[in-house]
């Protein structure tokens, strides 16, 4: 079983920075595809990054050129800078990962993202 702990969540102001980090307790850590996800108090968790086990990564709109989602294979450990930040990225951040040959996915228990000034 994969298990996934998130940490750097925390409160920041409107045009802040944070940076979370997701370190996975698995074997091969390059065989997994690593995400992030959000989710806004009464709303559906949302897709924000995705970087796949050779290193492409894709975003959502709402965060293109504002996050950066990066891992570190040699530290089992997936990170998500966040610059920029808005009044609506207030969620919680779940990691997650996805074994690419069997398609099994875990998550995180998550970190709470607050911005406000």
């Amino acid at each position: 079983q994969v298990q996934l702990v998130e940490s750097g969540g925390g409160l920041v102001q409107p045009g802040g920075s944070l940076r979370l980090s997701c370190a996975a307790s698995v074997t091969i850590f390059s065989n997994y595809a690593m995400g992030w996800y959000r989710q806004p108090t009464g709303k559906q968790r949302e897709l924000v990054a995705i970087i796949t086990s050779g290193g492409s990564t894709n975003y959502a709109d709402s965060v293109k050129g504002r996050f950066t989602i990066s891992r570190d294979n040699a530290k089992n450990t997936v990170h998500l800078q966040m610059n920029s930040l808005k009044p609506e990225d207030t969620a919680v951040y779940y990691c997650r990962a996805e074994q690419v040959y069997s398609r099994m996915a875990s998550w995180g228990r998550g970190t709470l993202v607050t911005v406000s000034s």
